[in-house]
């Protein structure tokens, strides 16, 4: 019976978990935004752990904004320390070496929210203006 969950997917939960908290309470760079992990992949052999995160901010981010590369370049820097402190708190026989990159999708997906939002009252207008129509039709 095969498992549920791969070790791969197991290991990649427990790195999300462990760097949010160790990028919350130890990294302590003042470029550093308020950074949210998304998403962590790691490779099938164990050597590279694909880090996705977000940025808090009021204005749009894209991956060539400048308070995105800064926040890129601290995690990059620091990803030798966050190793080191993943090695202590996890029990593994080697440590995947760390990649960090800026998540579109949260972007994107509020994009596409303000255009379903933007079809879905457009639709509402149109469907007002046909009851009103079929109103007035009853009415002569």
């Amino acid at each position: 019976m095969p498992r549920e969950f791969k070790r791969s997917d197991r290991i990649a939960d427990q790195i999300q978990k462990e760097l949010a908290w160790l990028i919350q309470r130890e990294v302590k760079d003042p470029r550093l935004g308020m950074v949210t992990l998304h998403d962590v992949r790691v490779s099938k052999d164990m050597g590279y752990a694909d880090i996705y995160f977000t940025i808090l901010s009021t204005e749009e981010l894209t991956p060539e904004s400048e308070e995105v590369q800064q926040s890129q370049q601290v995690l990059k820097s620091a990803s030798g320390y966050l190793r080191t402190a993943l090695a202590k708190a996890m029990k593994l026989r080697t440590v995947p070496y760390l990649r960090f990159h800026f998540d579109r999708l949260a972007g994107e997906s509020r994009q596409l929210d303000a255009l379903i939002n933007r079809a879905v009252a457009s639709n509402r207008g149109l469907a007002d203006d046909e009851a009103d129509d079929s109103q007035q039709e009853d009415d002569r």
